[in-house]
């Protein structure tokens, strides 16, 4: 009794604001679909063939996807076609192994309760596949979704109110596309990333005053780690870089507000040593994907994905990346763009924070516009800035209380940004339904007037069963899901 009192307390002396955002998880977290699919296979495939199977062989992860993944993949006897067999005879993997290590403590737990009760006599199958482990995977990336909203949260609320830091977060958790690879798709990558990125940057803010050794150590770990889960948060680290080049200044003109007493040349040196400590650990935690794409494919630094070679470096698709009906950044998630709007006013207020959070966002823009798929091919929005959902969080909160102060009063502000953004979550939720349904095509455009109609007449009357689907009957619906898809995407290559 005394020990439910006192987690209790406990509870108590967490901030409101960080309770709601708990009691949020948890009545989402029924949502979480402990579903295999798509890139997912790829990324979950490490995480099974390591933890049962103890190699790299995904022919069984092939067999068991689903089955737009699995058709041009296998033959007619159902083994996997020679094509997708690389120079060193593994099955093709492209995807990062970093989803895997982050998995793994629930993995693990998982396949540890499934050999006990196994032992008691239950028939579930130790194969990975079975419910146990699919549902750990679902509630490990939900609950790293989550860490990552947190974090972000706690990050904004050091520059603006808690009270615009809190709407912020709840606003892109639902008017993002943070939720459907947090809940819907969680054997994707993005909501691990999503964490990843956020926890980097809220250690790097935490520790740039005056890192230690140890603390430079561990930045590069967490950076090694986030690289792992998704290359392209190698533009992240564009927050470094501008951080060296704004000490190296400082020590220049003898103005470094860590040693002001230091020689220039004292204090460079220090800063070469750190930063190079920074890039071997880096380097060093990179281990895992370089040792995997030598077995995959014969060399560390073979990918797997389109050579950087081939990209549109010198075209990039700046503008469709933003405004394209394929899956666009800001026409599928429009909230994003006043999200950039205060990016852009962080810069300006707080420019030695805020300038390398512009110049990583930038970074990332210009890299993930240069890449030939830029649309995602299946995305729902433009899934690769799931991963800069910390800096979209920041830049949200910064607007709303630049925007608060054109009212006389806080509550009055509060409720109508609130209204406005209520708006922001309701649009994305139906546009998620219709993209989850296959109402509207899940690669390719979509038409803007088909999606407005299904929005107001087709999305009310199909909610209600579908959620009961969803909740009660949601094997059928996903392999009616999977029909569909597989249907549409047959119809796009006759067409």
């Amino acid at each position: 009794m005394q020990t439910n009192v006192s987690l209790f307390k406990r509870f108590r002396l967490i901030p409101l604001s960080e309770r709601v955002l708990l009691l949020l998880f948890l009545l989402t977290l029924p949502l979480a679909n402990p579903w295999v699919r798509g890139d997912g296979v790829g990324y979950y495939a490490f995480a099974r063939a390591l933890l049962i199977q103890h190699n790299l062989d995904f022919a069984p992860d092939y067999q068991h996807a689903n089955t737009s993944f699995r058709e041009g993949r296998l033959d007619e006897s159902g083994q996997p076609r020679s094509e997708y067999r690389t120079a060193t005879g593994h099955l093709e993997n492209h995807f990062t192994i970093g989803p895997a290590i982050l998995w793994s403590p629930f993995l693990l737990i998982a396949h540890a309760c499934v050999l006990i009760a196994r032992t008691f006599g239950s028939s579930v199958a130790a194969d990975g596949f079975s419910a146990p482990y699919r549902i750990a995977m679902a509630f490990g990336t939900a609950f790293y979704g989550f860490l990552g909203i947190l974090i972000s949260f706690r990050i904004a609320k050091k520059f603006v109110g808690e009270r615009w830091a809190f709407l912020a977060a709840v606003a892109i958790w639902g008017a993002s596309s943070l939720p459907v690879y947090m809940y819907f798709n969680p054997s994707w990558s993005h909501a691990h990333s999503a964490f990843m990125v956020a926890l980097f940057f809220w250690y790097w803010l935490e520790t740039r005053e005056l890192r230690s050794i140890p603390q430079w150590i561990l930045l590069g770990a967490i950076a090694g780690l986030m690289l792992n889960v998704y290359y392209a948060n190698a533009m992240v680290l564009t927050i470094v870089a501008v951080e060296a080049l704004l000490s190296l200044r400082d020590a220049l003109r003898g103005s470094s507000p860590a040693a002001p007493s230091r020689e220039p040349s004292a204090i460079i040196l220090s800063l070469l040593v750190s930063y190079t400590l920074f890039a071997l650990t880096l380097l060093l935690c990179l281990l895992p994907t370089f040792i995997s794409r030598r077995i995959i494919y014969g060399s560390s630094v073979e990918s797997g994905y389109i050579p950087v070679s081939q990209w549109h470096w010198t075209s990039p698709f700046l503008l469709q990346l933003l405004f394209s009906a394929n899956h666009g950044l800001f026409s599928w998630t429009p909230l994003l763009l006043l999200s950039s709007i205060g990016i852009l006013l962080f810069c300006r207020r707080v420019p030695r924070t805020g300038a390398p959070v512009l110049c990583a966002t930038l970074a990332f823009y210009y890299f993930m516009a240069s890449y030939p798929d830029w649309a995602g091919i299946s995305s729902y929005g433009n899934r690769f800035f799931v991963s800069l959902t910390v800096f979209f969080i920041i830049g949200l909160a910064v607007l709303l209380q630049k925007f608060a102060n054109l009212f006389r009063s806080l509550r009055a502000a509060a409720a109508a940004i609130s209204a406005v953004l209520a708006l922001f979550v309701f649009w994305n939720l139906g546009l998620m339904f219709q993209w989850g349904s296959h109402l509207i095509p899940a690669r390719g455009p979509v038409a803007w007037n088909e999606v407005a109609h299904n929005q107001f007449f087709v999305v009310p009357r199909q909610l209600s069963d579908l959620f009961h689907d969803y909740f009660f009957r949601r094997k059928d619906l996903m392999r009616r899901i999977e029909q569909r898809d597989v249907q549409q995407l047959r119809e796009q290559s006759d067409y």
